[in-house]
């Protein structure tokens, strides 16, 4: 779960100022967690807690209202509509969001049935297009997958044949067309796959984290996403978890708590 909030944090900066190098400060000035990482804490809290979860998401972008990069235009309508209807409705989104909130899933449950189930059960609840429902579903088990040892050469035929995502392109190839007008950059579609790619081509978690924020676009959500999977792959330097957990508790004091008491659960990678 940390490895998405890092991936967030470290990106924030760069979402709507894009850079197109992997030569970057990893941890910088002005970087904080955003909207990404509150809907992550969000699922977390759903997790540990039950119910529905849409209630969790409306009650934590309600509460962290402003974050930096701010929510989706169709999101912020949905949670609105929620506090006055009192309840959730579906706006058959295929965006990033479903993807990028869902890492707590992939390490709560241990079958890859429960994974796909809760991942549907996450995204539906605002994202209910195909694309993403299998946003999340996708990313969910390739974290799942890695944290019971599957190789990358294993989680990306899965997602290749089970998701249909087409893996067999570089990073360079990608990174001089990639941008905020690139095809469904703001999709999952447009999304996942690539973040799946950052983490193929990644030598360690820091890697995975710079291949993201290098190819441009929803930069924020693209490092969530490969930090989220980079996690159980390589696991996380423990000089980064502590560097991206103290911006946590700064940014986020509560959350931090929960981030805390999730991975005690749930577990977590840490490279001592």
């Amino acid at each position: 779960m940390i490895g998405a909030i890092i991936g967030d944090t470290v990106g924030s900066i760069y979402e709507f100022d894009n850079i197109k190098t992997k030569d970057f400060d990893l941890f910088s000035d002005g970087m904080s967690p955003t909207d990404d990482s509150i809907l992550t804490f969000a699922t977390a809290d759903w997790i540990m807690r039950g119910g529905e979860a849409w209630k969790y998401y409306v009650a934590y972008a309600s509460k962290y209202d402003c974050p930096v990069g701010g929510y989706g235009g169709g999101f912020t309508n949905y949670v609105l509509k929620a506090r006055i209807e009192g309840k959730g409705t579906p706006y058959n989104s295929c965006g990033n969001g479903s993807a990028m909130r869902i890492s707590p899933v992939g390490w709560a449950f241990n079958t890859k049935e429960e994974v796909l189930a809760k991942a549907k059960e996450s995204a539906e609840c605002t994202h209910n297009h195909p694309e993403g429902i299998k946003g999340a579903q996708a990313t969910a088990l390739a974290i799942f997958m890695a944290r019971n040892g599957a190789s990358k050469d294993e989680i990306k035929a899965t997602m290749e044949t089970e998701f249909g995502y087409n893996l067999d392109f570089t990073l360079d190839e990608l990174r001089p067309a990639y941008s905020w007008g690139y095809p469904g950059a703001a999709l999952c579609q447009g999304t996942v796959p690539q973040a799946i790619r950052c983490v193929l081509e990644a030598s360690d978690y820091e890697d995975a984290i710079r291949n993201a924020v290098s190819l441009g676009g929803d930069s924020d959500t693209l490092a969530c996403i490969a930090g989220a999977i980079a996690e159980p792959v390589f696991g996380i330097p423990k000089k980064i978890r502590t560097i991206g957990m103290n911006i946590l508790r700064h940014y986020f004091p509560e959350p931090y708590k929960l981030v805390n008491a999730f991975e005690k659960k749930f577990g977590s990678r840490v490279l001592e």
